[in-house]
């Protein structure tokens, strides 16, 4: 039949819209594979001319998902624009800004589990492709599925409460916050008149976890296994201690085997960073310079920061991060499905820091804004729910902004999604020409493990309809199927 090439376009249940191309040899041999985020990038353009105040609202507009990410690492680089450090931020501000970021973690993490990833989990990878989805879940555990919506409910209503708005709010303003948290606000959150309160959130949060060890352990044997390839693994870690952290600290990178590779103020990165490209995707591929690029990529996100922390800063979520790294014998996991895991011990994380802070009274001071000697070079970075995000401004005299550099979450797990669909696509298309539903459902969840948030990474431009086409090395169609 000649060489051959499938496309997936787009991949389904992933915020965005990609595609992935399979050559398959003359004997029905996968030879490549690829990931092509399809869509146009240009927020570091058309942000270049604009006064350096607007950044934080302005780059939150990249996603609907994680707009707080973005809107709390560029208020960081704004903050270095007017003089202030993370460190000279007030205590007040720094509180609610963690806040905001610990109920955007959690909702992000409840929404990709529940309403995305939950049918790979329960249905399995041959499940009709109709019933992969968040109402089939419902239909089948209307518990599980009232909890996911009530759990994704409260971190938006934490960032509603900060931020004025469940999308798009503003809380950060150049060098602090806007506002302070009033009490009754508080009330809203402890108390559980209305939406189930935060010590509700911690018990759920203990349950998922739970849930996905005892899942694991039924399913080791393909968990494990699936997408499972050795890399590098990259996020911030506590200055001090290397604890987890998820607002400010140093970057850390260790290897497949737990050495160390990197360990570097965040506002260095640029020494240490380089960004390559492709042709067939609008993506970058960002790798460590000294070890360059093709030993010098990373994972990042919750597989990568259990890898690299020395511990968790809440008791519930830092046990379970030792039977987390029990399972590998306390070196860096690997397997791209465990990022499941590690995704609910960080919910569980976030759910016992907003109780923390929501129990602190200092959260309702005044001490909000703070102003030092006016920079022209502003980095932040912070760990978004997907992993690493650096925001980088430059600006003139007159504060507007003349240069922007951004590298999120999704860029650099791009090397590690196009390895995974890879291995995903030797061992279930290798010499196995028919096109089959459940075939492009397992390519999909190695990427879907991942969480990309592809409209964060490139510029949406709309909706592709799922056409999949089987060619002979004359170009003739083989086989078609739409989705």
């Amino acid at each position: 039949m000649g060489t051959r090439k499938i496309i997936i376009d787009p991949v389904t249940r992933v915020e965005g819209h990609g595609k992935v191309t399979i050559k398959l040899d003359e004997n029905g041999v996968v030879t490549d594979a690829f990931l092509h985020i399809v869509e146009f990038r240009g927020f570091e353009k058309f942000i270049q001319g604009h006064p350096y105040w607007e950044a934080p609202v302005l780059v939150q507009r990249l996603c609907g998902i994680c707009p707080v990410s973005h809107h709390l690492a560029a208020a960081k680089a704004i903050d270095q624009l007017v003089g202030v450090d993370p460190e000279d931020l007030s205590p007040t501000a720094t509180k609610l800004r963690k806040l905001l970021h610990f109920g955007q973690v959690f909702q992000s993490h409840a929404l990709h589990f529940f309403y995305l990833a939950s049918p790979d989990l329960l249905f399995g990878t041959d499940a009709p492709a109709e019933k992969r989805n968040v109402i089939a879940v419902a239909a089948e555990n209307r518990e599980l599925a009232k909890k996911g919506v009530l759990m994704r409910k409260f971190g938006q209503e934490i960032i509603k409460a900060l931020a004025g708005k469940k999308i798009h709010g503003i809380l950060a303003v150049p060098g602090g916050v806007h506002k302070t948290f009033k009490a009754e606000e508080r009330a809203y959150f402890l108390d559980g008149m209305l939406i189930p309160n935060v010590d509700t959130m911690i018990a759920w949060s203990k349950e998922m976890v739970d849930f996905i060890k005892n899942y694991y352990l039924k399913n080791a044997n393909w968990i494990d296994n699936f997408a499972a390839f050795p890399s590098n693994h990259l996020s911030l870690v506590r200055k001090e201690t290397g604890a987890f952290e998820l607002y400010d600290g140093r970057l850390r990178s260790v290897d497949f085997e737990g050495n160390e590779l990197l360990n570097i103020a965040d506002f260095d990165y640029r020494d240490h960073f380089k960004e390559a490209v492709e042709p067939w995707s609008y993506l970058k591929f960002p790798y460590m310079t000294k070890y360059g690029k093709e030993k010098g990529w990373n994972r990042v996100g919750p597989l990568a920061r259990l890898n690299t922390c020395a511990y968790m800063g809440t008791p519930l979520a830092e046990k379970e991060r030792q039977i987390f790294k029990e399972y590998t014998q306390n070196k860096p996991n690997n397997m791209t499905m465990h990022t499941h895991w590690a995704r609910l011990i960080e919910l569980l994380y976030s759910a016992e820091a907003m109780k923390e802070f929501l129990l602190d009274d200092t959260l309702m001071n005044n001490d909000l804004v703070r102003k030092g000697t006016p920079r022209q070079k502003g980095i932040g970075i912070i760990e978004a729910p997907r992993g690493t995000l650096i925001h980088e401004y430059h600006t003139d005299e007159k504060g507007i902004i003349t240069k922007c550099n951004l590298i999120v979450s999704t860029t650099h797990n791009n090397e590690a999604m196009n390895r995974g669909v890879r291995e995903v696509a030797k061992s279930v298309l290798n010499n196995k020409p028919e096109i089959t539903e459940p075939m492009l459902n397992q390519i999909e969840i190695a990427i879907r493990a991942n969480d990309p948030c592809l409209s964060c990474a490139t510029h949406a431009l709309g909706e592709m309809p799922l056409i999949v086409q089987l060619e002979d090395c004359a170009g003739n169609t083989i086989d078609e199927k739409i989705k």
